[in-house]
């Protein structure tokens, strides 16, 4: 039985934690800054989980985490 490829793109996006759920980074850190409050921005540093919804789609696209 042939191994399955793991997506790359999604492998660079998302990480495993210990309990199985998926980590990603959150969306609009990366420019216009000034205007966002600073409390924004360090909530926007922390990274977030992937909705269960969401689950199953992304671990097809990350087999072997």
């Amino acid at each position: 039985m042939p191994k399955i490829k793991t997506k790359r793109g999604a492998a660079k996006r998302f990480r495993l934690t210990k309990k199985g759920k998926i980590k990603r980074k959150k969306a609009f850190k990366s420019h216009i800054l000034t205007k966002k409050s600073a409390k924004r921005k360090r909530g926007l540093k922390r990274p977030g989980l992937i909705h269960k919804t969401d689950m199953k789609r992304i671990k097809r696209l990350i087999p072997y985490g």
